[in-house]
């Protein structure tokens, strides 16, 4: 984060607000010879890419707080990294059935995501906010779309109960021990309110009995916590069929299985929705 953009790269873009600025202030460079064309309003300022009097004075406080991060940026991306380390390491000791996104090292040093089984993503937020914590989620679990981050979805991980910390410049090791007190506590109330199973390996059957189960109608995360529910009562190599319509359950549900060890055997039509196929492993 706060460094140069190395590349061919044709056209960057940047808000203000992420290196500390004014909000409302944004950044366009367009690279000389690349053909471009304004998809908003425009008049004769800004050579034609932008409309109105230009903020002077927010501008000039975008670029002198970008002058006074990148001065100290590799010093702090250091830090930061220490401290989304810590999280990376302490959230699935402090939470039972979370999966922590992203690769280790190729990443922004102050961001960190991780996804918590049977939770409502919207949810947690609100109960994180109620604790002093600002943070945001992927999930699919949204009021206006109710439909999986595209991006996750293209990670091919758990969208549900998804939570996104960012770490401004300036965060302390205090403020990140104390969300980590804060988190373990959240996570299992939002659980109890949707009557989550709970965590641990199920008893050992025989057999190849087919159990179905009817989520049509019902939203993440509740689809995945009906199937925890029923799997342990079909035997070893048995089939689970989840009957759903809610577009978060194509990728939710096969991330469980991994999470939890069973087998996503796929999906087939159904008159209503889609039924997901899970055998049960263990």
């Amino acid at each position: 984060g706060w460094g140069r953009v190395e590349g061919d790269w044709s056209v960057l873009t940047g808000s203000a607000h992420k290196w500390g600025g004014p909000s409302g202030v944004g950044l366009l460079v367009v690279r000389k010879g690349v053909r471009f064309a304004a998809q908003g309003p425009v008049d004769e300022r800004e050579s034609g890419r932008a409309p109105g009097f230009e903020n002077i004075p927010a501008i000039v406080a975008a670029a002198a707080s970008l002058r006074a991060v990148r001065a100290e940026a590799a010093q702090e991306a250091v830090r930061l990294r220490e401290l989304t380390e810590r999280i990376r390491a302490r959230v699935p000791e402090l939470v039972p059935d979370v999966e922590v996104v992203g690769d280790p090292v190729r990443r922004l040093p102050g961001i960190v995501t991780f996804s918590c089984l049977y939770v409502d993503g919207e949810t947690l937020l609100h109960e994180l906010d109620r604790a002093g914590f600002s943070v945001s989620s992927g999930s699919s679990c949204t009021s206006s779309t109710l439909t999986p981050s595209h991006v996750l979805r293209a990670m091919g991980v758990l969208s549900e109960g998804n939570i996104r910390v960012s770490l401004p410049p300036g965060t302390d090791a205090e403020e990140v021990e104390r969300f980590l007190q804060v988190l373990p506590g959240a996570v299992a109330g939002v659980r109890e309110k949707l009557d989550a199973p709970a965590s641990g390996p199920v008893a050992r059957e025989d057999g190849d009995d087919v159990l179905v189960v009817d989520s049509l109608g019902k939203r993440c995360p509740i689809p995945v916590i009906e199937l925890a529910k029923v799997i342990g009562q079909v035997p070893v190599g048995g089939l689970v069929r989840v009957l759903s319509d809610d577009e978060a359950a194509r990728l939710d549900i096969p991330a469980w299985c991994e999470m939890r060890g069973q087998e996503y055997v796929g999906e087939e039509p159904a008159e209503r929705g889609t039924a997901y196929l899970v055998r049960r492993l263990g």
